[in-house]
């Protein structure tokens, strides 16, 4: 998935809210939109270098979208991490319609219901019908990839929703896309949140397909590459 539109380097100062940070954009402070509504306190660190969307609305407020962060590492080259939270989902799109998974000739098709619950994709390939509900990484530590960031009660009612998928003759996945490369395991944040993990791990058994992939990151590209390999 490309962004088309430019993109511009800048240094993050502060985050006021959830919704904007201020930014050192081409030596002027600006107030940026972030793109991810999250904790992201490990990524937004004063003095880190952040790369910005240009808006195409030019009435828009805020001339920017704050949607990738280039995190330090000690001994460690800096790690560049996709932190636009609308990101996986299209990205997740475009590789499935690629034919990972299933046939390139399958209909896959976004925000589709279930009963009372909504999906982020829908896929139908011949006889095979599946749902898949994309969850977006960006919690990294020494190589260890983790989700949630922060408690996420409806991440839990999405793996109960995909059980009732399965029960009712459909495949379901649940999709961890890793927004950055050089992760070597991934697993569920227990410590944050423990319910999530169980319920993962129930999901699991109930027959709910887990998928964790990593991503090539650029500064205006994400692309979905390689399987991670996790511990539940």
């Amino acid at each position: 998935m490309k962004y088309n539109t430019k993109i511009k380097e800048g240094i993050f100062l502060s985050r006021p809210n959830r919704f904007i940070a201020q930014v050192m954009v081409d030596g002027e402070e600006k107030t940026v939109h972030v793109k991810n509504t999250g904790r992201c306190k490990e990524l937004l660190v004063s003095g880190c270098k952040v790369y910005l969307a240009e808006g195409e609305n030019p009435k828009r407020k805020t001339p920017y979208d704050l949607i990738a962060t280039q995190k330090e590492r000690s001994g460690k080259s800096p790690l560049l991490i996709n932190m636009d939270s609308q990101i996986p989902n299209a990205a997740a799109e475009e590789w499935l319609k690629n034919g990972n998974i299933f046939s390139k000739n399958a209909t896959v098709r976004r925000e589709v219901f279930f009963g009372n619950s909504r999906f982020d994709i829908y896929v139908e390939d011949g006889e095979r019908k599946a749902f898949v509900e994309v969850k977006g990484v960006t919690l990294e530590n020494d190589g260890v990839a983790s989700f949630p960031d922060a408690p996420t009660e409806r991440g839990i009612k999405h793996l109960g929703e995909l059980e009732e998928c399965v029960r009712a003759g459909y495949e379901a996945y649940i999709l961890f896309v890793i927004q950055m490369k050089g992760i070597e395991l991934f697993v569920p944040n227990r410590e944050t949140h423990p319910q999530f993990a169980e319920a993962l791990k129930k999901a699991q058994s109930a027959g709910v397909n887990v998928l964790v992939m990593d991503s090539v990151v650029t500064k205006d590209s994400v692309t979905i590459d390689k399987k991670v390999r996790y511990k539940i």
